[in-house]
């Protein structure tokens, strides 16, 4: 299961990376360089991942952020 949340958590922020400059403007309250530095993380430094932190991502930063996602898919359509 650590390993699913982990990879998931991964796809998440390879997808942050391709957001575009314009578009992480609109929603600068997500926090897109940790998102992007979390992943280098995972990828390149696998064996100093926290298990811990990764759960306090989870449980307090993934509902944040779903809801500051869907906020600027808001932004983006009404453009």
């Amino acid at each position: 299961m650590q390993d699913a949340v982990i990879r998931n958590l991964q796809t998440l922020a390879e997808s942050a990376k391709r957001i575009s400059s314009e578009s992480q403007q609109l929603a600068s309250p997500i926090p897109w360089k940790q998102i992007v530095g979390f992943r280098n993380l995972v990828v390149h430094e696998y064996l100093r991942v926290d298990l811990e932190f990764v759960w306090q991502i989870v449980n307090v930063d993934l509902p944040l952020l779903k809801e500051q996602a869907l906020h600027l898919r808001e932004l983006i359509a009404s453009r």
